[in-house]
């Protein structure tokens, strides 16, 4: 039987609708759809798709049951694992990993398999029409802190509990989900999907305290002496980066994890918030990942009435998700490429230093680029072109330039050896140089993937079960 050489299509908002509201953008496969999506499964013998996923889900397993029509089937091969399967087949980068392998795409040059898809698909049936508790395993004796509930310590935590582990996870913030949360926004993530997989993992005997910084509230030597045996850490990259230009210290600046705090968590979306954020205008993000696109999103959402990216290379360099990409052209983002900040500019009224005016944003100064030779990352260095500086008028600038880890754990633990960037060493195994103190995600690497940092909690889970268990 010939394979349709096209995936199913994901229905969604339209453009001129999404743009005003936080509801998901995507609004999922229908059981048809994902039986026709199934059926373009080759069923390789060798899985290339599984080599391709940092979690090494079955693939082909839970599609076939999809073919099927065993929904819970596939929801039990993927929840094996993964911990956190309706959040991965949202906002994972399968078109760079498990799909960037499928036979379909790799050998016969037609769509891949939309894994992604159907792994949403099977995770959200499973949500809505199973109601049962999962089982928590027999305890085993042991107990391990994990350090931060984003998703490397959610899934550390929720891989040690399944083998009958006593694990707590301490969190600083006051909801559980780390970038899950307070990151990623509403419409590509919405947060009952976090809390319904953070309440499975409780189900299995996870305890998460909140509100508790290690570090300050706490010290990863004070865990051991409360007789935690392991300790993962998995605390994120939450230190934001700047340029460091003229300007940055304006009233209407943020750094993009000020900016979707204060939007997810802090419920700045509200008509009449309690932590307001600037509103309406003209906002200008600089940076060309995912979280640029999330904070450009965001403030349209918001009220701006005009959104700029600004990135100083082209198109073909830029980062962040091609569907997310479009999602933002068709929402009506304006791409300033080949463009960089140079100059932040601020209102100031000579004749009236009580002005409120005085102090806010009101421009961002810009230099054109080109591209020259590859640099050490391999893609073109963006080079200057003398004289060609020009301004936008915009009330709000978000800075989307990639975070570090925050060096309060390392300030804190003593022995614990980091790189120049601030992340933690650790071995193929996850192991810091601190004995039975692990780490993972963006701790180590910086800011990355959703999906690499659940791979290093799972990595960190099973060297901590070998290491105390033998």
């Amino acid at each position: 039987m010939a394979v349709n050489p096209k995936k199913q299509e994901m229905p969604s908002q339209a453009p001129e609708v999404r743009a005003h509201n936080f509801q998901e953008v995507a609004l999922g496969y229908t059981a048809e759809m994902a039986e026709g999506e199934a059926k373009r499964c080759l069923n390789c013998k060798n899985q290339p798709c599984v080599a391709g996923c940092p979690v090494n889900i079955r693939i082909p397993d839970f599609i076939g049951r999809i073919r099927q029509g065993d929904y819970e089937g596939a929801y039990q091969i993927i929840s094996r694992s993964s911990s956190l399967p309706a959040v991965c087949g949202r906002v994972c980068p399968q078109e760079s990993q498990c799909e960037s392998q499928c036979t379909l795409r790799v050998r016969a040059k037609m769509d891949p398999v939309g894994i992604g898809r159907l792994e949403r698909f099977v995770a959200d049936w499973h949500n809505a029409n199973v109601h049962e508790k999962a089982q928590a395993p027999a305890p085993n004796g042991h107990r391990v802190a994990v350090v931060g509930a984003g998703p490397s310590g959610l899934t550390c935590a929720g891989d040690l509990a399944k083998k009958g582990y006593s694990v707590t996870v301490y969190e600083a913030l006051h909801t559980a989900g780390g970038v899950l949360v307070y990151g990623i926004p509403e419409f590509r993530l919405p947060k009952s999907i976090v809390a319904k997989e953070v309440e499975t993992l409780k189900e299995l005997g996870v305890k998460i305290e909140t509100n508790v910084i290690i570090g300050k509230t706490l010290t990863v030597d004070e865990l051991f002496e409360m007789g935690f045996e392991a300790v993962f850490i998995g605390s994120g990259a939450g230190l934001p980066n700047f340029m460091n230009i003229p300007g940055e210290a304006l009233k209407g600046v943020y750094s993009a994890n000020e900016f979707l705090t204060r939007s997810n968590l802090m419920k700045a979306y509200l008509e009449d918030p309690d932590t307001p954020i600037m509103k309406g205008g003209k906002v200008a993000v600089v940076g060309g990942g995912n979280v640029a696109m999330d904070a450009a999103r965001t403030a349209l959402r918001l009220g701006a009435e005009k959104v700029y990216i600004i990135y100083r290379r082209s198109m073909e360099e830029l980062p962040a998700r091609r569907e997310e990409v479009e999602h933002a052209e068709e929402e009506g983002i304006d791409f300033r490429l080949l463009c960089n900040p140079v100059e932040i500019l601020g209102y100031e009224n000579p004749e009236n230093p009580r002005d409120p005016k005085n102090g806010f944003v009101n421009g961002i100064r810009c230099i054109r680029m080109e591209l020259g030779e590859p640099d050490a990352s391999g893609r073109r260095r963006p080079v200057e072109i003398a004289g060609s500086e020009f301004e936008l008028d915009v009330t709000a600038v978000v800075i989307a330039i990639g975070t570090s880890p925050n060096p309060l754990i390392k300030n804190t633990t003593g022995g614990l050896e980091v790189n120049r960037r601030g992340g933690i060493i650790v071995n193929e195994e996850g192991l810091t140089s601190r004995e039975h103190v692990y780490a993972g995600g963006d701790a180590v690497t910086g800011a990355a993937t959703v999906i690499s940092a659940m791979g290093a909690g799972k990595t960190a889970a099973k060297a901590i079960d070998e290491a105390l268990r033998g």
